[in-house]
């Protein structure tokens, strides 16, 4: 995708420095900053920052931290220390723990003397990998987007939080096949929900634009009277973790949304990478569902009338305050998933269609 009219991936390694570089996301929309990792504890604060987030883009980063931790030291305790680290950082989205298991199992069969370089080499197949992903995601997902496109001949599209491709290296997973229809000629317009309370509507606003996607952002509680109004196409969003029977955890007020789809009869899809899919995971009642700081709450970011960052107190310190995550979508609200490999119902047989390698019956 582009920033400022520039070809750009979420994280990158600086050439000639053991390092990587990635997009503070932070400071969106207001500002464009670029952030330097130089160190498995840097990676594991960014993740924890939401410095970088995104299911797919937090698997990428966590592989580079491990990268990070081999280049200074490669023995064993220090990979298992590493991987430890960094998977404590988020526990919802799964793909930080399948890219972990991923690096890990490549690396320790290795020398140490060897692990370095191989790391570098396996966190840039992963992030190449989730590129080429989300391609075919958006290809997939515009095949059945087509489908849905109204008498106006405009496709009006909802998403709820930020799964364009700031969530991932490149293309996004929801966003993906907005990106695709947009590029392909069709007539494309997105509501974007702001997100509350991380804001992460802001994001998918900020890059649609530099996109040139036609989009509007609206408060999360509008989104029902519009799906009641008529004219939105379809409700399509990301995933942290998509359980076994297709159960679906995603941003906060993902549920409320598919409850709203559902009564006014719109399709509710979701589009996930195979690295977001929790086999191991019989259903979403069984995905942790982390709790975040409450000053997410108490305090609002923005710029000030002269333009610089400020935070704003909108509550009291001593205000009772419950700040999960996300929430959980169950299948039977789900009309279809969406993976690199096609489309199917959210379900076990419909995920094992896809995945006929994991069926172990």
């Amino acid at each position: 995708m582009r920033v400022n009219g520039m070809p750009m991936r979420t994280i990158w390694p600086v050439a000639g420095h053991f390092a990587v570089e990635v997009i503070d996301q932070t400071v969106l929309p207001h500002r464009y900053e670029v952030l330097r990792l130089a160190s498995v504890e840097d990676v594991a604060r960014a993740i924890c920052g939401m410095q970088v987030r995104g299911a797919p883009l937090i698997g990428v980063a966590a592989a580079y931290g491990v990268a990070l931790a081999m280049t200074r030291r490669a023995d064993d305790a220090a990979l298992l220390a590493a991987v430890e680290r960094l998977a404590a950082t988020r526990p919802t989205a799964v793909n930080l723990r399948w890219a972990l298991a991923r690096v890990q199992h490549f690396l320790l069969p290795l020398s140490p003397d060897l692990r370095a370089e191989a790391a570098w080499r396996e966190a840039a197949r992963i992030a190449d990998e989730d590129v080429e992903q989300c391609r075919r995601i958006g290809q997939n997902g515009l095949r059945l987007l087509r489908s849905r496109i109204g008498a106006s001949g405009r496709l009006e599209v909802m998403t709820h939080c930020n799964a364009g491709w700031l969530a991932t290296v490149d293309c996004g997973t929801a966003l993906a096949p907005v990106y695709a229809a947009f590029d392909a000629g069709l007539e494309v317009h997105v509501w974007v929900s702001e997100t509350r309370p991380r804001n992460q509507g802001l994001l998918t606003a900020w890059e649609l634009a530099q996109h040139g996607v036609p989009h509007t952002l609206i408060v999360d509680n509008a989104a029902g009277l519009l799906l009641a109004r008529g004219g939105i196409d379809a409700v399509i969003v990301g995933a942290d973790r998509i359980a076994a029977n297709g159960d679906v955890a995603n941003k906060i007020g993902s549920y409320l949304k598919a409850l709203a789809a559902s009564a006014a009869g719109v399709p509710f899809l979701v589009a996930a990478p195979r690295s977001t899919i929790d086999f191991a995971c019989p259903n979403g009642a069984a995905i942790p569902i982390e709790e975040r700081s409450a000053d997410e709450l108490r305090l609002v970011h923005g710029c000030d009338a002269a333009g610089v960052a400020a935070r704003l107190r909108q509550l009291p310190l001593g205000e009772a305050v419950v700040n999960p995550a996300f929430d959980v979508t169950p299948a039977l609200l789900i009309e279809a998933l969406i993976s690199e490999r096609g489309c199917c119902p959210a379900s076990r047989e419909g995920l094992l269609t896809l995945y006929p390698e994991e069926r172990h019956d």
